[in-house]
């Protein structure tokens, strides 16, 4: 039930105005003037109709304090200001400084239904609005939690820096390194500290998409250009437009798409599947593979001239075994994480158990030694020891 709070100085308009309201199925208070009215709209209402014309603090001088001192949750609340002496001028001053509506003296039955309905309807979405907002925040929060970069080694310091100097620049980058090294989290970081970082990065995994799908994925279709193709679609580079366009495993893409992509890097331009019409895009490119590309040149899976055109800015993302001193540091972060997932307690790793899983070899790099951190957790004690490490690692 809706809350409304009616302030004015006169107790027969207060008490009209309340029992119209209170048919209507509203919850009422009243207050007789400005002052009376401040306190009463802290108790939280959610729509306020003011007189303006009120001894000591006066409608607009109400207005402006609410809209001023109180409460984002509090200035959310559409106020709609009444007045037996309404011009245009004071109406529009009434609607400069925050109100919702100005209705006149004496009120039309109606007119005073009709405001409080959409004056609750543009509450209730001013309070959907915020609360999107709000779980937006919180997925970027989390979105940019899982996008760091952990690590001090010299050769995670060389990735940072290469990623800090070319991220503000159009250039194209291809990122190379193994399974679970982290190259997505590479993409992600040059896109948001680029000029681009408020439009979209979308992301292709150019190896989970088959052969003879990945022209309409990167490209999109027109209907009834192929079975199953009931309404032209939008491909990756469309969406990309004006963004980020991060090609994951680009190694594994057929040759006939890869002279595609090669067409629209060079003109800036793609057409979709079925259709001549050519379609301009302005896409930042970004790359990568976890194969040796100069090797499937050579074997004539990969064209040579777009890996020249991809490979303007090379990062080789360095393996974990590769980077060990890291791991005390990658530990610390994964259970923290993993263990704010969990609503659990942080646990702790012994020194000896860090020196023991310093001590493996991690062929699936960052994934699995997160993979190993997440297990460790929910199956070992609260301090985790170089045993806990043998027996569940």
């Amino acid at each position: 039930m809706a809350k409304i709070l009616v302030i004015d100085d006169e107790r027969a308009i207060r008490s009209v105005l309340k029992d119209i309201l209170e048919m209507e199925g509203y919850e009422v208070i009243t207050a007789e003037d400005g002052l009376k009215g401040v306190e009463a709209a802290q108790q939280g209402v959610d729509l306020i109709y003011s007189d303006i014309k009120m001894p000591g603090l006066d409608g607009m001088e109400l207005l402006e304090k609410l809209n001023s001192e109180h409460t984002p949750a509090h200035k959310l609340c559409p106020i709609v200001m009444i007045s037996g002496h309404g011009n245009i001028e004071t109406a529009v001053e009434a609607i400069k400084k925050g109100a919702f509506d100005f209705i006149e003296k004496p009120i039309d039955l109606n007119r005073l239904l009709v405001t409080t309905k959409n004056a609750l309807a543009h509450q209730d979405l001013k309070v959907q609005v915020q609360s999107k907002n709000e779980e937006l925040t919180c997925l970027r929060k989390k979105v940019a939690a899982n996008n760091q970069m952990i690590g001090q080694s010299p050769a995670i310091a060389h990735v940072r820096e290469i990623i800090n100097k070319v991220a503000p620049t159009e250039a194209r980058v291809l990122i190379t390194g193994a399974n679970g090294t982290g190259k997505e989290v590479v993409a992600r970081l040059i896109h948001d500290q680029s000029a681009r970082a408020h439009t979209p990065m979308v992301e292709v995994n150019c190896a989970a998409i088959p052969s003879e799908l990945i022209e309409s994925e990167l490209f999109g279709h027109m209907k009834g250009s192929f079975t199953g193709a009931v309404k032209d679609r939008a491909g990756k580079f469309e969406q990309a437009d004006g963004g980020t366009l991060f090609l994951d495993e680009i190694g594994d893409m057929s040759l006939a798409a890869q002279t595609k992509v090669l067409r629209a890097l060079q003109e800036n331009e793609i057409t979709r599947v079925g259709s001549d019409k050519t379609i301009h895009v302005n896409v930042r490119v970004l790359a990568a593979t976890n194969k040796n590309l100069a090797d499937e040149i050579a074997k004539g899976n990969f064209r040579e001239d777009l890996f020249h055109r991809l490979n303007v800015i090379p990062i080789h993302v360095p393996a974990l075994d590769e980077r060990k001193e890291d791991i005390p540091l990658l530990v610390n972060y994964f259970a923290q994480q993993i263990c704010a997932e969990q609503g659990t307690k942080v646990k702790t790793f012994s020194a000896a158990a860090i020196t023991a899983l310093q001590q493996r070899t991690w062929p699936g790099n960052i994934r699995e030694l997160r993979n190993v951190i997440e297990r460790l957790i929910i199956l070992a004690g609260d301090e985790i020891s170089e045993q806990d490490i043998h027996d569940f690692a």
